[in-house]
Order: C-alpha cells, then sequence, then structure tokens
C-alpha cells in the first residue's frame, strides 16, 4: 500500500514516526461522455459566459463571489500570508471518549501506520488507546489543509478520522417538515418494536451487503472484452407498500 503523507505523532514530548494510507478504495465506475456515432471523448471547453469565447488557462484567475456579479480575486502574496504552513506532525491536543465524537463530523478514514519496523511508540500508542478507550484528539496539515482529526485503535493498528469543522455542520432543525412531529400510537410502537427485535443482529457484518449495480457492471464488462451478446435482463419490481401505517406493521412481520 503506498503511503500519502510522512510525518510523525506528536503526544507530549514523545514523537512517533508514522505513515498514512487512504482507508477507502473507491469502486465506482468512471464512465466517459462519448459520441454516439464516432464513439469519441468528449471535451469541454473554457467559455467566458458574458462573451461566449473560449478562454486559454492563462487567462483565468480564481476568485470567490461576494455577492452578484462582484467577485473578491486574492494575489499569491494574500494566499501565502494566510495558507497553513506544511505540517510534518500530527499534534495530539486532547483525549476523549469515542461516544463524545458526533458522527456528523466524520469526514474520511486514513490508516496510521508505524514508519519502521518494531517502532515501539506506536505500539504503545495503540495499546494504550485500546486499554483506556480512549480517542486522541489531534491537528495536522495535508495537502495545504489543516484538518482536526481523531485516532483511535482499530484492529491491528490505528485509524485516523478527519472530522468536519462545526461551523460546517447545518442544523438539522432546518429540515423540512421536521419541526412538527405527530403523536404515536401506542400499537404503533409495539408494531414497531417487534419488528426490530425480528430483524436485530447481535453482530454487525458489512461482509453482506454488495453494491449489486457495481457487480452486474462487472459481468457485463467481462462479457463485453470477450466479444459476447449481451442481454438486457429486468430488475424483479418490489411488493407494493401498505398505505395504512398499522397495516404496514403487521403486513411486515407477517
Amino acid at each position: 500500500m503506498k503511503s500519502i503523507w510522512n510525518g510523525s505523532i506528536s503526544f507530549g514530548l514523545v514523537n512517533i514516526p508514522v505513515k498514512l494510507y487512504s482507508a477507502i478504495e473507491s469502486k465506482e465506475f468512471k464512465f466517459r461522455m462519448l459520441d454516439e456515432k464516432t464513439l469519441s471523448p468528449i471535451k469541454y471547453k473554457r467559455v467566458a459566459e458574458k462573451t461566449g469565447e473560449e478562454v486559454a488557462w492563462k487567462s483565468i484567475v480564481k476568485g470567490i463571489e461576494l455577492k452578484k456579479g462582484q467577485y473578491f480575486i486574492p494575489t499569491k502574496e494574500q494566499l501565502k500570508a494566510i495558507k497553513p504552513e506544511k505540517s510534518d506532525t500530527i499534534d495530539i491536543v486532547e483525549f476523549v471518549d469515542q461516544a463524545q465524537v458526533d458522527p456528523v463530523y466524520v469526514h474520511g478514514h486514513y490508516y496510521v501506520g508505524p514508519a519502521k519496523e518494531k517502532e515501539k511508540t506506536y505500539f504503545l500508542f495503540n495499546e494504550i488507546l485500546r486499554l483506556t478507550n480512549r480517542t486522541a484528539i489531534g491537528r495536522f496539515v495535508m495537502r495545504e489543509k489543516e484538518y482536526v482529526c481523531t485516532i483511535t485503535s482499530y484492529r491491528e493498528g490505528l485509524l485516523l478520522t478527519t472530522l468536519n469543522y462545526a461551523y460546517e455542520i447545518r442544523d438539522i432543525r432546518k429540515v423540512d417538515n421536521i419541526a412538527n412531529a405527530p403523536k404515536i400510537q401506542q400499537a404503533e410502537l409495539e408494531l414497531a418494536e417487534e419488528l426490530i427485535k425480528r430483524l436485530y443482529k447481535k453482530k454487525f457484518d458489512m461482509e453482506q451487503f454488495k453494491d449489486t449495480f457495481a457487480e452486474e457492471m462487472e459481468k457485463l464488462l467481462k462479457k463485453a472484452a470477450k466479444g459476447e451478446t449481451i442481454e438486457a435482463v429486468a430488475m424483479v419490481k418490489k411488493p407494493k407498500k401498505e398505505d395504512n401505517l398499522i397495516a404496514a406493521l403487521k403486513a411486515s412481520l407477517d
């Protein structure tokens, strides 16, 4: 696995040399826009809205819209002055219980590995996090962006999770139709509780879930590569859902 960041975890006066690795590998298929007749890839031009003319890369600047039609274009010097300095350390600022970190803050996951074999400080840090069931909160800069992160003991090693900032989180109370909750009947609660009991599993196994679109597309690609004829197969329709809540719950149990 190729590392994407090298540095160290700064824990008090202890330095732990580490490397970061992407924990997620996207399996999405990348479709390209093609000309139906020639199958030639479609390219997009950079066209100015006002003139309709194509603009060369050298004539393009980056700006932030202040209000309709008014933009602020920062200079290279201004950007350099406020850009976070490159960091080669993840500074641990505090420790918390994992339950304190609201899931809505979670942004991305990275594996943290030791920079060299049998790095004792790494394994000590991992073990103490596991034994105390604590999560480290840290700060660092990666690719010119400053991140707040959590570091937790995860299986054989450490998992670093970057977090969204508090001001980036939208207020759930502004979601449409969420303010006025209807009255829930006792019978509805009991039926819903019974349904949950029947579907409850003591252990969650993500392996049981598959991206059916990706699997079917993989089959189609293999057939297409061999030059085989591909026939479209209609998907099985799901049964019609009940409109009445009590009836729907009872039908679900049946």
